[in-house]
């Protein structure tokens, strides 16, 4: 079982932890193999894991009491998932995660991000987090759609191969007709 957590090993050592403290903390790791829809974190429950992606795709989702869908974030292989503002503040967390596809991960307890030897991966993913939110916000507030389709295309175009219309559309602002048209302006 120890070559299937190689991977969250490497993860966490290239961040800074010793390997063997990894290995040392891998009993509390679990390998979960996952179906589309299998929900992770249920919103409205307090988050206990993060989930390292080994195959597969998951996303952070808010259900409205309307019945209103709104995509937080994709998760792909090789990251490390969990809601960042739920673990920082010990909140319930507002979004619900869950596999879109068939996938297999690593849930790692967040508490070991508390223990000292975690320290720098702590301050790697929170600065990571950061940029990524600065990016986002910046992509979502001072770029049309069309520019903001562009920008999946350059820079997350295994979005583009990965993700349905629906799903881009929702992520990027847009209808999923307006997407369509965009995709089609685009090619001609």
């Amino acid at each position: 079982m120890l070559g299937k957590f190689t991977k969250v090993t490497d993860y966490f050592s290239d961040m800074g932890v010793p390997p063997q403290a990894v290995k040392s903390l891998s009993t509390q790791f679990r390998l979960l193999s996952l179906n589309p829809s299998d929900i992770l974190l249920t919103q409205g429950s307090q988050q206990d894991y993060g989930y390292f992606i080994m195959s597969g795709i998951l996303r952070a989702c808010h259900y409205g009491d309307n019945g209103l869908e709104r995509c937080k974030e994709f998760y792909f292989n090789g990251e490390l998932c969990f809601l960042y503002s739920s673990w920082l503040q010990g909140m319930s967390a507002q979004y619900q995660i869950e596999a879109i596809t068939a996938a297999e991960v690593i849930r790692v307890p967040l508490n070991l991000l508390a223990l000292p030897s975690f320290l720098q991966v702590k301050v790697t993913l929170l600065q990571q987090q950061l940029i990524f939110k600065e990016q986002k916000e910046a992509l979502l507030l001072l770029h049309t759609p069309e520019q903001r389709y562009r920008h999946l295309l350059q820079y997350w175009p295994h979005w583009l191969t990965k993700l349905n219309n629906i799903q881009i559309a929702s992520y990027i602002g847009i209808s999923p007709v307006s997407l369509s048209r965009l995709k089609s302006r685009i090619k001609s």
